[in-house]
């Protein structure tokens, strides 16, 4: 049977480029402009599912999937993918590399390729675009001189490629997340990761070592955490954590269990197989 995904287009991006690992031929591969856009296709049912960036082993945190999935309209994560993200230069055909003055990319891009910048076009605007290949197209009808994004970008809007491999780690990885709306739990594979949002009801002294010793004494190891601000006052932050494990499991269900007793919120993001 045919899935309609979302993805945070346009094509070309990175995400489409994960997302084929996932996909069949038969499935549909609908491209959105922004994350927002992408999970709110599977919110109103023009998708079933969506596939977002989630993290970068360089850069960090997508900060807007992190904020959509902890306090946008609930949905859960049942999958989750990596890709290895290496970035190139490209320009328009007839384009003189000497005289590029501006450079579109994603700013998750343009911080893995500063050193790139900085010595070979130091003076130029570097723009910001909602994904690589966003500024691949922009560059395609003549709104840059330039663009960072992956070679498939080039490909598909007819661009030259006059640098590869300009990022300033080689090794960079991207983790992304499948989700849908709830209803739908993987069954545990004794290799998972359980994700959660957990909210505090009132910073004090010991906050986050309360939510952590939850973890410990139920000998669950955290492989990520990240503080996010709820958005409801200067200073009231969240927690983005994942454990491994899976709701399942009886450590992970208890320290669940254990911080509802504490925290004034907790959202259950999903339990799902951890990327090979």
């Amino acid at each position: 049977m045919s899935i309609k995904y979302a993805y945070l287009g346009p094509a070309g991006t990175f995400t489409e480029a994960a997302l084929q690992k996932i996909a069949t031929p038969s499935d549909q591969l609908i491209a959105y402009a922004n994350v927002t856009a992408a999970l709110d296709a599977v919110r109103n049912g023009e998708c079933e599912k969506a596939l977002v960036p989630i993290e970068n082993s360089v850069e960090g945190v997508v900060a807007r999937t992190l904020d959509e999935l902890a306090i946008g309209q609930p949905l859960v994560i049942t999958a989750e993918t990596t890709l290895p993200v290496t970035f190139s230069l490209m320009t328009l055909s007839d384009k003189n590399p000497a005289e590029i003055k501006s450079i579109a990319t994603h700013p998750h891009a343009e911080s893995q390729c500063r050193s790139f910048i900085a010595k070979n076009y130091p003076n130029a605007q570097v723009i910001e675009s909602s994904s690589t290949a966003a500024a691949a197209k922009g560059l395609s009808k003549g709104d840059y001189d330039a663009a960072i994004a992956g070679s498939n970008a080039a490909k598909n809007y007819g661009l030259k490629v006059i640098a590869e491999n300009i990022g300033d780690n080689s090794s960079a990885i991207t983790r992304f997340v499948l989700v849908e709306k709830p209803g739908n739990q993987p069954k545990a594979t004794g290799k998972d990761r359980t994700s959660l949002a957990v909210f505090i009801a009132l910073d004090h002294a010991g906050a986050l070592l309360e939510i952590l010793n939850e973890f410990a004494k139920h000998q669950v190891n955290l492989t990520f955490i990240q503080s996010r601000p709820t958005g409801s006052q200067l200073g009231h932050y969240h927690f983005i954590i994942d454990a491994e494990g899976h709701i399942e499991d009886k450590p992970i269900s208890a320290a669940l269990a254990g911080l509802k007793e504490i925290c004034e919120d907790v959202r259950f993001l999903g339990s799902y197989p951890q990327a090979k």
